[in-house]
């Protein structure tokens, strides 16, 4: 009941534009506030100075233009083409190429041959340049249609494009062993949605339990898997299956959230593993902001959490 008031309140104050209007002028222009912290600006040019300081720590990066579940297939042609130029930025600039989206911002809630056609042409766009681009997933009602339209692209000979796996839904093992019998290359997060028991465990023990299991198969059985997690607990489980199995370092890599740990980004790269930093930014990462405290409260936590330790 807590989680879904908590849910309800932060979704209400997304969809304020007064709120959003403020957030704008006022949110990210002090290079202190407290939302720049973990969004990197909302332009281009922001985000790969941002990357650029995360690559001068010895890491690397996937950018992400916020934004999700356009109305229109005239704003999905806008995102589209707004991610090419983002690539086109990342190009001239010469920095990391990776990027995530998300299919409901290429129009999935539109119409779906629509997104898969933009999906397409970012894919297409991504190959000259040599991008790899990871489709974020987003919550359960659209973990199928993903799944479906992931490996559409990788039927189609598309190798430059990966996918995102929750272990809070059970049906993660079966798609995990799918991903890798395909070869895919899969991130695995625990999931910061809230959703119902039918489909999802409620218990953060089953749901740990859940992310070991699925850690340790795409370690031994996947293709450079992305372990996307701050808990150094899930982190010390995934380090000595590694060790135990004679999994090398250069064979997967740890992602995590930018501004958030950064004391244990620095300390995995620092002792030779691979760190890839999640930096979003753009004009609509206020919602995304507060619908991400929003999905679950513990999120709150992670995000106090993470400054105080770096205090």
């Amino acid at each position: 009941m807590i989680q879904a008031l908590s849910k309800t309140f932060f979704d209400a104050l997304a969809g304020s534009g007064r709120l959003k209007r403020l957030a704008s002028t006022y949110g990210l222009r002090s290079e202190q506030s407290f939302a720049r912290r973990f969004i990197a600006g909302e332009t281009a040019e922001e985000a790969i100075g941002a990357a650029r300081s995360v690559e001068r720590a010895g890491m690397t990066v996937t950018l992400d233009l916020l934004g999700e579940s356009v109305a229109s297939s005239a704003e999905a042609d806008t995102a589209t083409r707004e991610y090419q130029a983002v690539m086109d930025a990342i190009v001239a600039a010469g920095i990391g190429r990776n990027i995530s989206l998300k299919l409901t911002q290429l129009g999935l809630t539109v119409d779906r041959a629509t997104s898969v056609d933009n999906l397409r042409r970012i894919l297409d766009a991504a190959a000259k340049h040599d991008f790899f681009v990871r489709i974020d997933m987003e919550n359960s009602p659209f973990t199928q249609v993903t799944l479906d339209i992931f490996e559409t692209m990788w039927q189609q000979g598309y190798r430059n494009v990966g996918v995102v796996l929750q272990s809070c839904l059970p049906r993660s093992d079966g798609d995990t062993r799918r991903m890798n019998e395909l070869g895919a290359r899969v991130r695995l997060v625990k999931g910061a949605y809230r959703e119902p028991r039918s489909v999802a465990y409620q218990d953060k023990v089953q749901v740990d339990e859940a992310f070991v299991r699925i850690a340790r198969l795409l370690l031994s059985d996947g293709n450079y898997p992305a372990i996307a997690t701050h808990d150094p607990s899930m982190i010390a489980v995934v380090r000595a299956h590694a060790s135990q199995q004679g999994i090398t370092p250069e064979r997967f890599e740890f992602q995590m959230l930018y501004g958030i740990r950064r004391d244990l980004q620095a300390q995995l790269t620092a002792e030779g593993f691979r760190v890839r930093v999640y930096v979003p930014f753009g004009r609509e990462w206020f919602p995304y902001f507060l619908r991400r405290l929003g999905e679950r409260p513990a999120n709150v936590g992670c995000v106090i959490r993470g400054i105080l330790r770096e205090r």
